[in-house]
């Protein structure tokens, strides 16, 4: 394998940026650029450049771990590790039930994992309760998007329109600093004459780069939303026609809307009227807008609702279904878009399918051998599954998670993880999740095993394997297959649970057909041979799905936006661009929602008189567990911090560097002061990326979306405190 190039995509974000990977004489992994791949031409951050590190067996578990008589993890052979899953999880089944087993997977899994771990818990455990930390990630988008459109996909069309349109509104997102190589589409849109509005609290990296920048206080976003929407009605921007021939609920809508008049809106987010005013005038003059959210009005209680008044600001305009224009949500977590299509989200079957469909469970029922009524339902969403362990659920297997450190109020998470009866993690580091497990599984990454993901485009990509795994690791699938032999019993099961990844995603494919995220008519052939395929793309038997609401049917137009060159006659192309028809609603309509502004579930008071928001930094990723393993990496970012106005510090008399304690009704949290005015006065931020005493999520809210379950992270009662010697 010495000097071979491999053609691969990056291990961390839902851009999945291309990249070449070249095995060294030392044993290292060389990273190469990749510029014929349409998304990142190329570039990548700092993250993806040394992802090659993690695979260092210095950083890295080579041998399964578990659980002695003194406490101490040590290390076992395979055999004896899967015995022990299978015993503790078996055991737990036998003597409380199927539904006291629960599983917690990942939006880093492949697509192929994440179908397997969802077959797995349904059909060889008969368990409801599983779900996965995707639902922290851009599930209230997904709500948001599926009651809007009837169809969820991240961006329903290229990453590359974004520079080609007239405007951007982007809302709680920092692609400077979580997905840098995303920066040039927004340069592009400056360059080629569009202008970009940035809502965020902080004035981010993004925020400098912006034309316009609204500042509003944390958890008001959709009262924001709102105000631009009733100044839309007000100056008469609306399309009516649009709304006439393409939508239905408008009435409602505008009502709701009219509700929330713009000095109540400049009362309720600190953003002025004038301001308000200049970004309606910005969006609404070009011929094509789009509006783009992140986690930033996602993640909390009325996340949601809050993405609904955005969509509903595309659609009262005219900006959803038409060339350069519509709502998107930028997918956070590399295989996040395709970790919650196939199987191991609670309420989901492969496809996109309901798990409450008859007809969705007979078609998953038939593919996967077993009768439809042997299905569980929908089980518990990631922050109430997590909540009940060591009650109602007594055994836990995790695939590819770090609750400890990436869960909401994570020190009762933890205290949860610890009263559990069993707990299996499987993981490529040993993980402050994984330290607490009774059986560590040492898994496969990125560059040594074979699979697809789908980025935030909704493009099916495939990661090819680059270099042989270490002796003692094995891939997530052969685990899976492992476990299933062990708990199967007669059934046989483990011969559903094959280990080649190409035959786990054939079943995938036919499993998917006719749902709305139909993946039948893409093949690794297809995936080899270009830049990847973007769903929904029928076999070619089949026929196009009836409410897709594409042009799914169309030839590409231009190289690298079908995402697979050109496709052989009869060949479905793949689906860039979503609903220039129709939306995948009955109807072919849009719908409105008609909302209204509420308070986030925790307003600050006497004792906690201040906001935390949290988020992300340019060089960690999500719970830190693997970038906190680079050198490189923490090197620019060696630790948590809390990022305060001069005159918050000023009333502590808190200095830069000083350490202060941030502390709400769940916890505290220890971390130095970043005294900057890129933040409101009223609202401090701290990143999420660590353990230990300066863990931000020992702070945050784990108040539901009662439509989504996303917990409410970005919006929290604390007050500050500086620690004196």
């Amino acid at each position: 394998m010495q000097n071979t190039v491999t053609p691969t995509h990056c291990p961390y974000c839902a851009l999945q940026c291309g990249m070449h990977l070249t095995p060294a004489p030392d044993g290292t992994v060389e990273v190469g650029e990749r510029a014929d791949f349409p998304v990142n031409r190329g570039a990548l951050c700092g993250k993806g450049r040394t992802a090659p590190a993690v695979l260092s067996s210095r950083v890295r578990l080579t041998s399964p771990l578990v659980r002695s008589g003194d406490g101490a993890l040590v290390p076992a052979s395979w055999e004896e590790a899967l015995d022990r899953v299978a015993e503790g999880l078996g055991r737990t089944r036998a003597e409380h039930g199927a539904d006291a087993v629960g599983v917690f997977g990942g939006g880093g899994l492949t697509n192929e994992k994440a179908y397997a771990l969802g077959k797995f818990a349904r059909v060889v455990l008969g368990t409801s309760q599983i779900d996965y930390n995707g639902r922290f990630c851009m599930s209230s988008a997904a709500a948001a998007g599926i009651r809007a459109f009837g169809l969820d996909r991240g961006l329903p069309f290229p990453l590359e329109d974004v520079s080609r349109t007239g405007c951007v509104i982007l809302v709680g997102a920092n692609p400077a600093e979580t997905m840098p190589p995303a920066l040039r589409c927004f340069t592009g849109l400056r360059e080629n004459g569009g202008t970009l509005v940035v809502v965020d609290p902080r004035r981010t990296r993004t925020a400098e780069q912006a034309d316009l920048h609204l500042a509003p206080r944390p958890g008001t976003d959709l009262a924001l939303a709102l105000g631009l929407l009733h100044l839309v009605v007000a100056e008469g921007r609306t399309d009516e026609a649009y709304i006439r021939e393409r939508t239905t609920g408008w009435e409602e809508a505008r009502a709701a809307a009219m509700a929330h008049w713009p000095e109540y809106v400049e009362r309720v987010t600190g953003v002025p009227v004038p301001r308000l005013r200049e970004a309606v005038r910005l969006f609404c003059e070009p011929e094509a807008a789009m509006v783009l959210t992140a986690r930033g009005p996602e993640q909390q209680s009325k996340g949601t609702d809050t993405v609904g008044a955005w969509i509903n600001l595309c659609l009262a305009t005219g900006r959803a279904g038409r060339p350069l224009s519509g709502y998107g949500c930028l997918t956070g977590q590399g295989n996040g878009q395709g970790g919650r299509e196939h199987g191991q989200k609670a309420d989901q079957l492969p496809g996109y399918r309901k798990l409450t469909d008859p007809l969705a469970r007979a078609r998953v029922a038939e593919v996967w051998g077993v009768d439809p009524d042997s299905l569980p339902g929908p089980g518990r969403s990631a922050y109430e599954l997590l909540d009940a362990l060591g009650t109602d659920i007594r055994s836990l297997l995790v695939m590819g998670s770090n609750p400890v450190v990436s869960a909401p109020r994570a020190a009762h998470v933890e205290e949860r993880l610890r009263a559990l009866d069993f707990l299996a993690v499987c993981d490529v580091v040993l993980s402050e999740t994984a330290a607490l497990a009774d059986v560590v599984l040492p898994v496969t990454q990125w560059a040594e095993e074979t699979g697809t993901t789908t980025n935030l485009e909704g493009r099916v990509l495939l990661r090819r394997r680059a270099i042989t795994p270490p002796e003692g690791v094995r891939g997530d699938l052969e685990v899976l297959h492992g476990l299933a032999a062990r708990l199967g019993g007669e059934r046989g099961a483990e011969k559903g649970f094959p280990t080649d990844p190409e035959e786990v995603f054939e079943e995938l494919r036919r499993a998917s057909a006719g749902g709305p995220a139909d993946y039948s008519g893409i093949t690794y052939r297809r995936l080899a041979e270009g830049d990847g395929v973007f769903w929904p793309c029928p076999a070619p038997a089949d026929p196009a799905p009836t409410t897709a609401g594409t042009s799914g049917n169309a030839p590409p137009t231009t190289a690298g936006t079908s995402g697979n060159g050109a496709p052989g006659p009869g060949v479905h192309p793949g689906t860039p661009r979503l609903f220039l028809d129709r939306f995948a609603t009955e109807d072919g309509r849009a719908r409105f929602a008609p909302v209204t502004h509420r308070a986030i579930a925790e307003e600050p008071d006497e004792e906690y008189p201040v906001l935390l928001t949290t988020g992300r930094v340019l060089a960690q990723y999500q719970s830190g567990a693997q970038t906190r393993r680079v050198d490189e990496l923490n090197a620019a970012a060696p630790g948590p911090f809390v990022e305060l106005h001069p005159r918050l510090a000023q009333r502590l008399g808190a200095a830069e560097g000083d350490p202060v304690a941030v502390v709400s009704r769940r916890g505290r949290a220890v971390a130095p002061a970043r005294i900057t005015t890129a933040i409101r006065a009223d609202t401090v931020f701290m990143p999420f990326h660590w353990a230990g005493e300066g863990r931000a999520n020992t702070l945050t809210n784990p108040a539901l979306d009662p439509t989504s379950g996303m917990p409410e992270f970005k919006a929290c009662a604390v007050r500050v405190e500086a620690v004196r010697p």
